[in-house]
């Protein structure tokens, strides 16, 4: 049985990283491995069903990545966004049938939280 993925986003600060992450969308760190202490980061994030996991490991990831986040209600998510400096995202009523918050992090990868609209039938199961 196939499980859901689990994206791995390229970071380049820790601080920065946690800042996005952490403090601005609400994920909690369930764990941090690096190989020694100077080495880079390697950390996994979740927020309800949500899991990603963020690398500062060359070759890891592409910076400037997109992944798509699903959420039941878009306009309780970007209610609950705090102000942050760098993103002040609006929910966007796409023409395929969602509704989109698309927010970039600090090191060039998007997330596009989504939620499909009703009218519009899905296309996978």
């Amino acid at each position: 049985m196939l499980r859901a993925p689990v994206p791995i986003l390229r970071m380049f600060d820790e601080d920065k990283a946690r800042a996005f992450y952490i403090d601005y969308l609400g994920f909690v760190p369930f764990f941090e491995h690096r190989f020694f202490d100077d080495a880079p980061l390697y950390m996994g994030l979740a927020k309800d069903n949500c899991v990603i996991h963020l690398s500062e490991h060359h070759g890891d990831a592409t910076p400037g990545s997109a992944i798509r986040i699903e959420t039941d209600d878009i306009d309780a998510f970007h209610a609950a966004l705090p102000e942050y400096k760098y993103a002040r995202p609006g929910i966007m009523d796409q023409d395929w049938g969602c509704r989109e918050v698309i927010i970039t992090d600090p090191f060039g990868n998007r997330l596009v939280f989504f939620q499909d609209t009703p009218a519009v039938p899905r296309n996978r199961p």
